[in-house]
Parts: C-alpha cells; structure tokens; sequence
C-alpha cells in the first residue's frame, strides 16, 4: 500500500507545480498584477481564493474517482462533450509546455551563464525524463522538495528589496501602467491568472488526490493556496519598489537580484531553472499518463519518445513558442474553472457522483504484459 502523503507534501506540490518560469522571473506576475499597482493586490486576494477553492475541488474528485490522469475529473465535472474538449486542449499544452520550459531553460543558459541554448535544453529534458520514469511517487517528492525553496528565496529577495527603500513602495502604489497588462480590468486578470495555471495543475493534483486522505488534501489546498498568493504578493512588492525601472525587462526578478549583488543574481538565476523544471516535470507526466497507463511499458517509451520531441521542438526558441499556447489556455482555462465548479457541488457536495466510463488511453500501443492475460483457448468474435 502506498504512503499517505502528508499535509506539507501536498500543499508544497501544489506550489511547485504551479509556479514556473513566468512566476520566477516575475514577468507573469508583472502582467497579471504588478501593472495594476495597489488594484494588483486585491487582485492576488482574489487569485488566492481561486487557487485554494479549486484546488480543494480538483483533489477532492481526484480522491473520489481514485484518478491517475486529469482526464476521470475532467469528465466528471465537465461531461463527456465539454470534458472532452477541455481535455484535449489540457493535454496539447501540457507537451507545449514541456516544450516552453525545455526552451526557457535554453534561454536561461544563453542569458545569465553565456553558455549555448542546446545545452540548457538538454539538461532540462534529461532531468525531467529520468525523473518521471522513476513514478509519480519520485514526481510529487522532487516538486515538494524544491517548491519551499523557491518560495524561500522569492520572499528574500522581495523583502531584501522593499526594507532596502520602503518609501518607494509606499509611493509606487499609487502608479500604474494598465496599457501593457495582460488585459485592460484587474479582476479579469486576477481570474484568468488563476484559470491559466490551473490548467497546468490539475494534472498533478488530480492523481495527487488519490494518494492521501479528504482532510490533508484540504489542508494541503488552503496553505499550497495560501503559499501562491504569498509569493506572488512578495514579488509584486518587490516589483513595484523598483517600477518602473524593471517593468519594462524580460526578467524583472533577475535585475532585481543583480542591484543587491552579482552573487545573488546568479544564484537566482538557478532559483529560475529549478523552477524551470518542476513545471517541465509536471508537464511530461501529466501528458504522459493521459496517453497510457502508467503502469504499461508503453508508459516508459511515450515519456521517452516526448522527451525527445519536445528537445527538438525546443530549438525554435523560447518566444516564439509561448506565444502559439495563450490563446487555447485561456479559453480552456475559463472552461475548466467552470465545469469544476459545477461538478464540484454537484458530485461531492450534492452526493451524486456518477460512475466516469473508462476511458481508453489516447495512445495504446500493443503490451506484451496484456497480451499474455489473455487466454489462448477463447476466441474473439469480431
């Protein structure tokens, strides 16, 4: 039998799977909140109480319907025609991702350690590979073992920056630049901030609900919760002390270190990285096992093979490939939100959680495994 997980695994995988790139760098956070000043605090409230709700939501269904994949909780909240579409979306940018953070990790090796882009790339992709071949025992544990750690180093580097000039941040709450948010209203922004990366998260916490108890995976949602809005509050903080002399960079949160010293500029860059890759492994194994089982041998070629893909597709550039992936997760991500709310109330909180249908993987290549269960003296009518 499998070890429960505890409270503080679950609440740190939540935030190591959310968290990545765009969090580390604070340019995400820059166009979500950071643009809207003081109206971008309320808004991270508002983003907080999304990510605790929902999380509570998508693990709960994880844990009633015993997933292994999003695609049982998907289907329950949203039914079999709209869940179908939120899953393919799901899964199409669950491998873009992987993609990105392969390419993000390119761009960080040319950027802050002058060393080639093909490089970066493929240590991503070799880290990411071996770890979700090890199980999502070995996923969960690497995620929860890094996220505090990222978040340490977020907080440090905020509260170093605004006790340095806590005037300016005083001051600079009162600035703001709506014309270069992601879009124009802060309520909306702080709604799809939490939408787009849930979609990425559900992956995890759906299988993640399976392996523990009601009550720790609560727990677990509030502080994961509680945790993300703390992070992204440090790192708006930190923003708008220095705006708008960061606002207009590709990665804010580097710039940011480098004023306190060369050390803490490379050492972040590393906070980065790391955070590059607790997003490419959630992604390689939230994709991967909505394919096939797990547990099947083609489990281990399809990660092996995505792998692959995903360091050639790398090389087209970190920008450019971002910039094909919003429009899709946005729309999903507004779906998800919905259907999980609606299936929330309506299979846990009603008491009518209808049996899901099977589903076969989307790849199912022949298993020499199965193939010897079957019984020689029985034939199949066709």
């Amino acid at each position: 039998m499998q070890k429960k997980l505890s409270t503080f695994a679950i609440a740190a995988t939540y935030v190591g799977t959310v968290v990545g790139a765009g969090f580390a760098s604070g340019q995400e956070v820059l166009q979500f909140f950071g643009f809207y000043g003081k109206w971008g605090l309320i808004g991270i409230i508002i983003s907080t109480v999304l990510f605790i709700f929902f999380g509570i939501s998508i693990m709960e269904l994880g844990h009633e319907l015993k997933a292994k994949s999003h695609l049982p909780v998907i289907r329950a909240a949203g039914g079999r025609w709209t869940g179908t579409a939120i899953d393919a979306v799901i899964t199409f940018f669950l491998f873009g991702a992987l993609v990105t953070m392969a390419a993000g990790a390119g761009a960080i090796f040319v950027e802050q350690f002058k060393l080639p882009a093909l490089w970066g790339s493929l240590l991503m992709v070799i880290l990411t590979l071996v770890t979700v071949l090890l199980g999502i025992s070995r996923v969960i544990e690497s995620i929860s073992f890094i996220a505090p750690i990222l978040l340490t180093s977020v907080l440090v580097l905020s509260l170093a920056t605004v006790f340095s000039n806590p005037q300016a941040f005083i001051v600079n709450l009162n600035w703001s630049n709506t014309a270069k948010a992601a879009v124009p209203y802060w309520p909306l922004a702080a709604i799809l901030y939490a939408s787009y990366n849930l979609v990425l998260a559900v992956a995890v916490l759906a299988p993640l609900g399976a392996l523990s108890e009601p009550g720790k995976l609560r727990l677990g949602a509030v502080w994961g919760g509680l945790g993300l809005g703390i992070g992204v509050l440090a790192i708006v903080a930190a923003i708008l002390t220095t705006a708008p002399q960061v606002t207009g960079l590709e990665v804010p949160m580097i710039a940011i270190a480098g004023r306190i010293s060369p050390l803490a500029r490379t050492a972040y860059s590393v906070v980065l990285f790391a955070e590059v890759y607790t997003t490419a492994v959630a992604s390689l194994y939230g994709f991967a096992s909505r394919l096939t089982d797990p547990d099947s041998n083609n489990y281990k070629w399809l990660v092996t093979g995505a792998s692959g893909v995903a360091f050639a597709s790398a090389q087209f550039g970190f920008s450019n490939i971002v910039g094909t992936l919003f429009p899709a997760v946005g729309i999903a991500g507004l779906l998800l939100l919905g259907s999980l709310t609606y299936g929330y109330f309506k299979t846990l909180r009603l008491g009518i959680l209808e049996p899901v249908p099977a589903a076969k993987p989307a790849l199912e290549l022949p298993d020499d495994n199965k193939q010897k269960k079957r019984s020689p003296t029985k034939g199949v009518k066709e």
